[in-house]
């Protein structure tokens, strides 16, 4: 890979060659990937995108640790829709706000980014089998990208993990593993499956190359805006491996000049799960935390990926902004009913945190914001219908029906 430098460890800088089974530093760290921007410019520019005709991540091939004769999966991941979304600016007064629905990806998450890549290198690695541990989106997301590209996956899953996403495991052939355990209980018996039967590790615990799948939302932020850069990116987080990959991808376009300025990040947590941001404003090293919230996906008491996720946070100067589950069923409302994007609890924490933050004044009147939906509400619509409440029972006659509507529309 001529554009790839090497890794390097984001603890003690220990670099290694960026090999496909690449994992953690020997100091236990992460390892993260450097790429040589000067060459990456020959390959990739403003024109050259908009000649481009692969309307998925794939575009950015030049920014993602792939050999060129890797063949790309085969779902369409990412280009996904970047909506105006006017009244809810209007509501909570910012100058405009845009929302990144990534709920529209293959498997309905943004996940698919990373599971895309990890799929691309378990090839080059000649893996047959990939494995991790998920509260739910990235095993779906991996279970789907791997039964496209024909390889076997093995998912740990806690049993708190919402039908819709056990559906979506068991639909694309997964060997599902349910346990009665926390995620990081999960995580310790993937790690210890993997070891033991050479499994391809996709967990973003231990595998730099799933936050440069993340990375390419915001190439696509950037480019569907003109490569104009929101003044703030809101995202919900859990391990920290996806807000580590947004400010990736912005820190890619800006040095290989793409875009003229970086933006800040508001890093949102549900209030019952917050180890990455009383981290960040601390300055103290994440403790475990419950994982108390209805927002599954972002329900990390341990997070993996918590040293990339702080440095981003504190790169970017960014806001950390704690929700609460009824400040997320509020959201899911709200974004409903005024975007018709429909998300799960942990795909809108990002806008709930955004709403509570412009409230609280933390974000200027001027400002201009993207919120990135992570994940669709059809994951989880037992959370949808606790938001959005019951349908109107009534009897077959016109009778009732007039009792609602007592006039017609002028």
């Amino acid at each position: 890979m001529k554009h790839v430098i090497c890794a390097e460890c984001v603890k003690c800088k220990k670099k290694y060659e960026a090999a496909p089974n690449l994992t953690t530093c020997v100091c236990g760290g992460v390892t993260d990937i450097l790429y040589d921007y000067e060459y990456i410019r020959f390959l990739l520019s403003k024109n050259a995108l908009s000649d481009c005709r692969d309307m998925s991540m794939w575009r950015y091939r030049p920014f993602l640790p792939v050999e060129d004769a890797t063949p790309a999966p085969p779902l369409r991941v990412g280009w996904s829709p970047l909506y105006d979304a006017g009244r809810l600016a209007r509501e909570i007064g910012v100058k405009e706000l845009k929302i990144k629905d990534d709920g529209l990806n293959p498997t309905s998450s943004l996940k698919d980014r990373a599971s895309s890549v990890a799929v691309a290198k378990a090839f080059e690695a000649g893996a047959k089998t990939i494995a991790c541990a998920s509260t739910g989106n990235a095993a779906s997301s991996l279970a789907g990208n791997a039964a496209a590209a024909g390889m076997k996956s093995v998912i740990f899953v806690p049993s708190r993990a919402p039908s819709g996403k056990i559906a979506q495991l068991l639909i694309f052939g997964a060997v599902v593993i349910s346990v009665d355990g926390t995620y990081a209980e999960c995580f310790r018996l993937s790690a210890e499956a993997v070891k033991k039967y050479g499994w391809y590790d996709r967990s973003a615990a231990v595998n730099p190359y799933l936050s440069e799948g993340k990375k390419t939302v915001s190439f696509e932020i950037a480019e569907q805006s003109g490569f104009a850069v929101p003044d703030y990116v809101a995202v919900s987080v859990g391990d920290g491996c996806t807000i580590a990959g947004i400010w990736k991808g912005f820190k890619d376009m800006f040095a290989s000049g793409c875009i003229e300025r970086l933006p800040r990040l508001i890093s949102v947590q549900a209030e019952g799960c917050r180890p990455i941001n009383r981290a960040a404003e601390t300055g103290l090293p994440p403790e475990p935390s419950e994982e108390n919230t209805t927002a599954d996906s972002i329900a990390v008491g341990i997070p993996r990926n918590a040293d990339k996720a702080i440095n981003a946070i504190k790169e970017a100067n960014g806001l950390t902004v704690d929700v609460s589950d009824g400040e997320i069923s509020e959201a899911m409302k709200i974004l409903g009913q005024t975007s018709g994007v429909f998300g799960e609890p942990a795909g809108v924490a990002g806008t709930a945190g955004l709403i509570k933050a412009a409230k609280n004044g933390l974000i200027e009147k001027n400002a201009r914001v993207v919120s990135v939906v992570t994940g669709n509400g059809l994951k989880d619509t037992a959370s949808a219908l606790r938001a959005a409440g019951n349908p109107i029972s009534i009897p077959p006659d016109t009778g009732a029906l007039e009792k609602i509507f007592p006039i017609r529309d002028a």
